[in-house]
């Protein structure tokens, strides 16, 4: 039975003060006609210490303004404000005199709560819509379903509700701006598909299922999908998007297990598996090739369990979304959730991945894995970090061996990791290349982390990422797979050749899986041994190789140390610059105008300085000679003009300056 607040028509309002106390909830619910005497009434949702019994007309006029005009309107139904005591009030030592408009509230129509502010009485309601929760119990009539939106994303569709966007506020979060993230994710699963299958997958945190459904339709047979999700809301639309995309169902929890079949005739393509759990517990019950977690924020709270039961060489893939503890806005989010010291420096993002990673390895390292990171990305929404999995307490106890701490120059941005060892070092400001320790009063350098210190990417696998984007069709990511080989090989060389890279022998690469001259497909890749000592050997050799061939850490931003009053080279041409004097020197998509070299930051400005160009020249004059001519013949003209030359001498001066700066100007102007 609805609350007597409830009503359509300001006359119900009125008929209810012809009953006695305690008979409006049933006149609500028959809604008969009364007869109207010209006897005083009280107010149905007033209290006789709030409002007294009067006649009808001023009744009226009672129920209008304060009942009526402030109620909520849904469905064609008005939630008036109700001054009754069915909503429980803090005591207060004003007395009596505030608890009537301590009093004030809204019944809700759909789910009976007490709410005791308009503005927040209608988000309520909102939030009920959003969420596809349309029918009230007390409604006889059910009210039509809030339409769903159909989004389409790499061949594969998803139907959404309308406030899809909003992460906290709705079952069924789809983020467009997310598609290169979904797009990296993809292609790191079709090289790994390409090394052995079938494998399975598992995406922890399914929302739509966008992620799982792209999966199961491009690599089809190749890949077992499971997405899970702990919402029921979400478990039901990532169903309704497998039967959306032909796609058979096979549901599963904790509960029961039953099967869903695609009806209407339809052509079947693959079967996904869908859970409804929690992904802590599912990785727990269950091994998986690829795991993908994409969680609200950061996601260390799944990393134990994530290399618990993760393959042997496996890959785990995490996206974290907690840009502002990352990024070093919110240090002591950081601090909380990572363990980490950091402080806001021009490689802010590059500090953000070497976050993760080091909080990835320290998760593997208790599972007894190792880690070899395959891919980092920093961009302005997310922090993307795939690594593979190495089984052993050997690898565990090498990748916890790079998780360093790093000394940080507040004065000019110089940093570097601390050496390896226990020992502590006297004055450990003379493992920074800058003296500016000697320089500067007081202490000059933070130190920062503990964090990642090997390489963040795997050119091997990066180079197949990108054949597979270009396979798919997937133009937003090759760009940046290509940055990324360059930033990997650091190298400005941007020729990359088009044949594929699964011709060259694997072995180096994976160490598992062999190329074999068979013609079968299927027979073409065959699994190893895993756990023998000539996997060992070629993990170790291929580990070795990298890490001789290893890109330089942290980049440096040219805009940040450019020279005041100098126009800086075209960043392209200063490139070049860095190479001919015999550094590595490459882009990178940490920063578009950032410069990852191993030069220090004395010879880097150097360079920088060596080829920019005065401001004041118009960029014409290039080196010292030009640049002292023009300030002696300026000081010659300011010497004439304040007296201290003739004035046929300041003309002649002048004439010389002038008609050299400017040819078309004559010596009289």
């Amino acid at each position: 039975e609805k609350h007597i607040s409830i009503q359509r028509y300001l006359a119900d309002l009125e008929k209810l003060a012809d009953l006695k106390e305690g008979e409006f909830t049933v006149a609500a619910s028959q809604n008969t006609d009364l007869p109207v005497t010209d006897e005083k009434k009280p107010c149905p949702l007033c209290p006789e210490e709030k409002f007294k019994a009067c006649y009808s007309h001023k009744l009226h006029r009672h129920l209008q303004n304060l009942h009526w005009k402030v109620s909520v309107e849904f469905e064609g139904y008005r939630m008036c404000i109700c001054h009754l005591s069915c909503r429980p009030v803090k005591p207060n030592l004003a007395g009596d005199q505030t608890f009537s408009k301590m009093g004030a509230h809204y019944h809700c129509i759909i789910c009976s709560a007490t709410i005791a502010r308009r503005t927040d009485m209608i988000g309520h309601i909102n939030r009920h819509v959003n969420k596809g929760e349309t029918e009230s119990r007390f409604i006889t009539v059910p009210a039509p379903k809030s339409s769903h939106e159909v989004l389409k994303e790499s061949a594969t569709d998803v139907q959404v509700l309308p406030n899809y966007s909003t992460p906290h506020k709705t079952d069924s979060y789809f983020n467009p701006k997310m598609k290169l993230n979904r797009q990296l994710i993809f292609c790191a699963l079709a090289v790994l598909a390409e090394e052995r299958k079938p494998i399975e997958c598992l995406d922890a945190f399914g929302a739509t299922g966008i992620m799982g459904l792209q999966w199961a339709k491009h690599l089809r047979s190749s890949v077992k999908v499971t997405i899970n999700d702990c919402n029921e809301n979400s478990v039901t639309m990532i169903q309704e998007n497998c039967h959306l995309n032909k796609m058979k169902v096979k549901v599963n929890s904790k509960d029961d297990d039953n099967d869903e079949a695609m009806g209407d005739g339809a052509e079947h393509i693959d079967t996904i598996e869908v859970t409804k759990m929690d992904a802590n517990v599912i990785m727990h019950l269950r091994s998986f090739d690829f795991i993908h977690l994409d969680p609200f924020g950061t996601s260390v709270n799944y990393l134990d369990s994530a290399f618990r039961n993760v393959r042997n060489l496996g890959i785990v893939s995490l996206t974290s979304t907690d840009i502002s503890s990352l990024y070093a806005k919110a240090q002591h989010v950081a601090l909380r959730h990572y363990g980490c010291n950091i402080v806001r420096t021009e490689y802010y993002k590059e500090l953000a991945a070497r976050i993760v990673i080091a909080a990835v390895t320290r998760a593997a390292a208790r599972c007894n894995k190792g880690i070899e990171v395959l891919l980092a990305v920093a961009l302005e929404h997310f922090v993307l970090v795939v690594v593979r999995v190495l089984r052993g307490p050997s690898p565990a106890d090498d990748s916890a061996k790079k998780i360093r701490y790093l000394i940080h120059c507040q004065w000019c941005e110089e940093r570097i990791f601390q050496k390896e060892g226990n020992m502590v070092e006297e004055n450990p400001y003379q493992q920074l290349p800058c003296d500016c320790h000697g320089s500067m009063p007081g202490k000059t350098a933070v130190v920062l982390g503990p964090l990642w210190s090997g390489a963040l990417f795997n050119t091997g696998f990066l180079r197949r990422m990108l054949f597979e984007a270009v396979q798919y069709g997937l133009d937003e990511a090759q760009p940046l797979l290509k940055t990324l080989v360059c930033e990997a090989e650091c190298t400005t060389s941007k020729h990359f050749s088009t044949h594929s890279p699964y011709d060259e022998n694997k072995q180096e690469e994976c160490g598992v899986y062999i190329k074999t001259p068979n013609t079968s497909a299927e027979s073409s890749l065959v699994p190893g041994k895993r756990k023998n000592d000539e996997v060992i050997r070629n993990t170790a050799k291929r580990q070795k190789s990298e890490n001789s061939a290893e890109h330089p850490a942290f980049y440096y931003n040219i805009h940040r140390h450019s020279i005041k009053g100098m126009n800086m080279p075209k960043l392209n041409k200063f490139l070049n610059y860095l190479s001919e004097a015999g550094y590595r020197v490459s882009r990178t998509h940490f920063d578009p105008m950032g410069v990852r070299t191993n030069a220090p930051l004395a010879q880097f400005k150097t360079v920088l300085l060596k080829y920019s160009t005065p401001t004041y020249t118009g960029g014409q004059a290039e080196g010292p000679l030009h640049l002292t001519e023009d300030v002696q013949a300026g000081e010659q003209v300011q010497a004439a003009a304040d007296g201290k030359a003739e004035d046929a001498e300041f003309l002649e001066v002048a004439a010389a300056v002038f008609t050299k700066d400017y040819p078309t100007h004559c010596a009289a102007d």
